[in-house]
């Protein structure tokens, strides 16, 4: 998260085998893939669901902070103003609550899931004082002498794991919970989320979480109502980038919910540009020294490191659109942690509004005929090769990698146990080989290059043998990988995520 003009500096599961806890997925019918539709408005998200992520097996979406938001007119209303809350009202610029129920309960009829971004570490930069709560001076850190440097601001003390809870971020008001108050935020906090999980609501991204201390997240999720019979989805966000460097470490968030793995976001990278070769991808995840991929969540990019803040900096966007696309299809062919796709808007600025009318209120997106976004929207979830390789990570489930094969350099292939198979190619030449898919005998459409027709592929068409073998050709530059799943056969017709 970044709040007005000033840098923030710091701030899982396996998608079939979560830890304890709120780190369990709840997604339906083997859907396993989250996208955040970043600055949409409710009315918005609705539709997507029911005429895109519904029926091509996305498993939910990730909203923005719905609580009432500060108004920020300088820079004139940027993205970032949604992380200034004001109070827990269903009011903010994407739609009102009427608005906010009708998503939610639109996208659960077509199995998607709605994920809130819940800002719960903070208030707005105000005067310590919001009667729409109501909070006053008593509920903060600042006011009640909790924050021990002088300006009452977090800065650049990461050092101190007290200073990095207990004081406010780039000014904005710092909240107390726990028992000096008699745990009064506490129940504010979860009657905030339990009025949302109440409308359907499956889960929370808890923002700012490296800035609240473990056992006050762990007592507000304990206050929490179940959602379909089970507890809510939790992942937090926490940026350890480079452990032991920091007060705050990421290990201490795991075990009762999941937890953002930023070091993904850098090491994920290298099979995108092919500057790390893909052969060492063999053991990528633990041995690469991330957390275990039961309490992983895990992405390409997110809203703020796109913009090169909040654990930002060597990483691929949407604007680096070939390796991008390698790497999102990777780590969803890949079985690390719950992974999520970012959905933009196209900017210049980072402090950019996204795109809206001259009063601040979001335009919607309009979808051309081949599917892909205008109107400022970058949409990457409609791209052919991310849409697609959400169904080949439905469909590989709980297979482990296997058969995995690497010609000593920077060409890969592996299969997910007997369901789904995928190669790419960083080399700087075609590279054919007869590999072991592990897949049954047929003839299977490469989703990379296009979706199955009624009469055979609109892409590449691959012949597994009755051994499980396929003569894999791939060229190098764009697009130069393949997936294949079971879901997906010659002649199909199976554009969409369904067998």
């Amino acid at each position: 998260m970044r709040i007005l003009t000033c840098f923030l500096l710091l701030f899982g599961t396996s998608a079939w085998a979560a830890s304890s806890g709120y780190g369990k997925s709840n997604f339906k019918n083997g859907r396993s893939v989250i996208v955040h539709l970043f600055e949409w408005t409710w009315n918005d998200i609705a539709k997507e669901c029911e005429r895109f992520l519904g029926p091509y097996g996305f498993a939910g979406v990730q909203i923005s902070p719905p609580s009432k938001q500060n108004k920020v007119t300088n820079p004139w209303r940027p993205w970032y103003e949604r992380y200034q809350p004001m109070s827990y009202e269903l009011t903010s610029r994407s739609g009102d609550e009427a608005d906010f129920r009708d998503m939610v309960e639109r996208c659960r009829k077509v199995d998607v899931l709605i994920y809130v971004d819940a800002v719960i570490n903070h208030m707005a930069a105000k005067s310590y004082e919001f009667s729409e709560v109501p909070y006053s001076r008593n509920d903060f850190n600042v006011p009640r002498g909790y924050c021990s440097t002088s300006n009452g601001q977090v800065g650049n003390n990461y050092h101190d794991a007290d200073i990095v809870r207990n004081c406010d971020l780039v000014g904005l008001n710092d909240i107390l919970f726990g028992s000096k108050t008699s745990y009064y935020a506490d129940k504010k906090v979860a009657s905030y989320m339990n009025k949302m999980i109440d409308m359907g609501v499956a889960g929370f991204r808890i923002d700012a979480a490296k800035h609240m201390w473990p056992g006050d997240l762990k007592n507000i999720f304990g206050r929490l109502h179940t959602v379909d019979g089970s507890k809510p989805y939790i992942y937090q966000e926490v940026i350890d980038r480079n452990p032991g460097a920091e007060a705050v470490r990421a290990s201490e968030y795991v075990g009762f919910a999941d937890v953002t793995e930023f070091i993904y976001c850098d090491k994920i990278v290298g099979i995108g540009t092919g500057d790390n070769k893909a052969k060492y991808f063999k053991n990528f995840g633990e041995d690469w020294g991330m957390m275990d991929s039961r309490d992983a969540f895990v992405f390409v990019d997110n809203h703020d490191n796109q913009r090169s803040h909040g654990g930002g900096g060597d990483i691929l966007t949407y604007k680096d659109s070939t390796p991008y696309k390698k790497a999102l299809a990777f780590g969803m062919a890949w079985n690390y942690g719950i992974f999520r796709v970012m959905s933009s808007f196209y900017f210049d600025d980072p402090d950019s509004s996204p795109p809206a009318h001259s009063d601040g209120s979001i335009k919607s997106p309009i979808i051309n005929s081949d599917g892909t976004c205008d109107n400022g929207w970058v949409c990457e979830h409609r791209w052919r090769q991310i849409k697609n390789m959400a169904c080949f990570r439905n469909a590989a489930g709980s297979n482990p990698v296997e058969n995995w094969y690497d010609n000593g350099d920077n060409f890969i292939a592996f299969s997910r146990g007997n369901r789904a198979f995928f190669a790419i190619n960083n080399q700087s030449y075609r590279v054919t080989s007869t590999l072991q898919t592990g897949l049954p005998a047929g003839e299977y459409c490469d989703v990379i290059s296009g979706d199955p027709t009624n009469s055979g592929c609109a892409g590449t068409k691959i012949s597994v043998n009755s051994q499980g073998k396929a003569s894999i050709s791939i060229h190098s530059g764009k697009d130069s990988m393949i997936a294949i799943h079971v879901g997906a056969k010659s002649g199909s017709g199976n554009t969409q995520c369904h067998w």
